[in-house]
């Protein structure tokens, strides 16, 4: 069991679980110009524990004149943080890094009672979003320009790469943590600072790891969190993507709103950084390892309770392995999907979001069964043990005329299909305007090269259900999003490239 602590009363409230646990970190103010704030109108909304519906906490329901304050104090603050050395700023990361590991327990705690996601999935997500910390520290210090070779014998050419200034960065409910520090640790090593508007369903995460920044040093100004319900969070998004200090928008999130940030980016020639909607198939062919394949494609779907953009999407099986994959599936998902709320032992998929999450995960598979589908498990919402929750489900005999064959699901639900040749499942698999990730399994090697050229989608994972970390480049392709996050293009994102002459060397 983790220990209480008891926190300042001043700018942070407590919460019960379990009747012995009290979240540690919980803050009930925004974060502006390193003070911790109210919305200017005192306005506040509720933040909700999806598995059992009661509020944790309320916060600030800011509005746009608070978001304003908010970049015009990131953009104070960049007038200093720009200066300082790539040296300053990693040994900053690091111990925010380091601060963020040793605060594991309670970020988790918070993560698990506004996400609803298992302790130990919580604790997952930690780990992760922290190595986008670490990875950043260090590549703060590898941010390197070009001399280049100059046609002229009296002149050089220089290019560098400087911090683009204020980023808006709005991030989604189902990584909280990670969505937030693979964003602002890159654009920190570049220089830059940034307003965080995190999800409605999801703030606490966001004012915690702000309050660690704090502890571990970042300088007042360079990270603020505003936050607001969703009544006031266009008016906070137009601030965030149209103010002339705001020099990228950084978004994850759905298609539909990432279009309309793009859309009033555009009114300022804003950079951006879009990671989009997913649609991923998952691909079995007849040579894959089948236990292997149904192991993976757990990891794959479930991660989250399906609540992932690069989660699998739409099971692509050949016909000659079709029924061994689907019962090895059923097999694992019987066993190893244990719903129920985040804090109870054993528990590996918790509730749904939101109302509205769960709606549309019913519908779509109402809709489908209504139409020929079959439910070889699940296929309903287990109200029993709450309102949000709905059963590990596979669906067999989907059609094209059934809103499921073609849509981003975001839940516990696996559509399988079944295929016969190659060509047919590419086409399949392509045929869609997402393009994020996709997952391969076969032990044929030429085959594995040739899907990883043909497959229309920014990442492709062979033999694996799992596709980040902070090494490699994430993002998609088509609508699924524009930029890279990770590696050492996430922190080139918020660059731009300085070109310098040098001429009359011969003077």
């Amino acid at each position: 069991m983790i220990s209480s602590y008891v926190v300042s009363l001043s700018n942070k409230s407590s919460l019960f679980l379990n009747g012995s646990r009290r979240l540690h970190l919980l803050n009930k103010n925004a974060y502006i110009n390193g003070q911790w704030v109210s919305a200017g109108s005192k306005a506040v909304f509720p933040v909700i524990n999806p598995a059992d519906d009661k509020v944790i906490t309320e916060v600030p329901d800011m509005e746009a004149a608070d978001a304003k304050t908010a970049v015009d104090a990131a953009s104070s603050a960049f007038k200093t943080w720009k200066n300082t050395t790539a040296k300053e700023r990693s040994n900053i990361l690091r111990k925010w890094f380091d601060v963020c590991a040793k605060n594991t327990d309670y970020l988790a705690q918070i993560i698990t009672a506004e996400s609803g996601k298992p302790l130990a999935e919580s604790k997952g997500e930690i780990a992760y979003g922290n190595s986008f910390l670490e990875w950043f520290a260090d590549t703060a210090r590898h941010i390197n320009g070009e001399v280049v070779p100059s046609p002229w014998p009296n002149k050089m050419i220089m290019l560098t790469r400087q911090p683009l200034g204020v980023v808006s960065v709005i991030t989604p409910w189902n990584f909280p943590f990670a969505m937030i520090t693979r964003k602002v640790g890159a654009l920190m090593a570049a220089g830059c600072t940034c307003v965080i508007k995190p999800a409605e369903d999801t703030p606490l995460t966001a004012l915690a790891a702000a309050q660690l920044a704090e502890e571990a040093g970042v300088p007042k100004g360079v990270i603020n969190v505003v936050t607001s319900s969703r009544k006031n969070a266009p008016a906070i998004g137009k601030v965030l993507c149209e103010d002339p200090n705001v020099g990228c928008i950084s978004f994850t999130g759905s298609t539909h709103v990432g279009k309309i940030l793009y859309g009033m980016a555009s009114k300022g020639i804003k950079r951006v950084s879009l990671e989009l909607g997913g649609n991923a198939p998952f691909i079995v062919f007849p040579s894959a390892d089948i236990e292997h394949a149904a192991e993976h494609a757990m990891l794959a779907k479930f991660r989250n309770n399906g609540q992932a953009c690069v989660g699998a999407n739409r099971f692509l099986i050949h016909k000659d392995v079709f029924e061994a994959f689907v019962q090895a599936f059923k097999k694992r998902i019987a066993k190893g999907c244990v719903l129920g709320p985040g804090t109870k032992e054993g528990v590996t998929c918790g509730p749904l979001i939101n109302t509205e999450q769960s709606k549309k995960v019913a519908g779509l598979v109402e809709d489908a069964i209504s139409k020929g589908a079959k439910a070889l498990i699940g296929g309903k919402p287990a109200l029993d043990i709450g309102s949000k929750f709905y059963e590990s489900t596979i669906l067999t005999d989907v059609k094209p005329e059934m809103k499921i064959y073609a849509e981003e699901i975001f839940g516990p639900v696996a559509v399988c299909h079944m295929f016969e040749t190659e060509q047919e499942v590419v086409t399949i698999a392509n045929s869609t305007r997402s393009g994020l990730g996709s997952y391969v399994f076969t032990k044929d090697l030429g085959q594995a090269f040739r899907m990883s050229r043909q497959l229309d989608f920014g990442m492709v994972a062979i033999n694996d259900g799992i596709l980040s970390a902070a090494e490699p480049a994430f993002g998609g392709i088509k609508e699924s999003g524009i930029g890279r996050e990770g590696s050492k293009h996430g922190v080139e994102e918020y660059t731009d490239i300085k070109y310098t002459l040098f001429s009359a060397l011969d003077k």
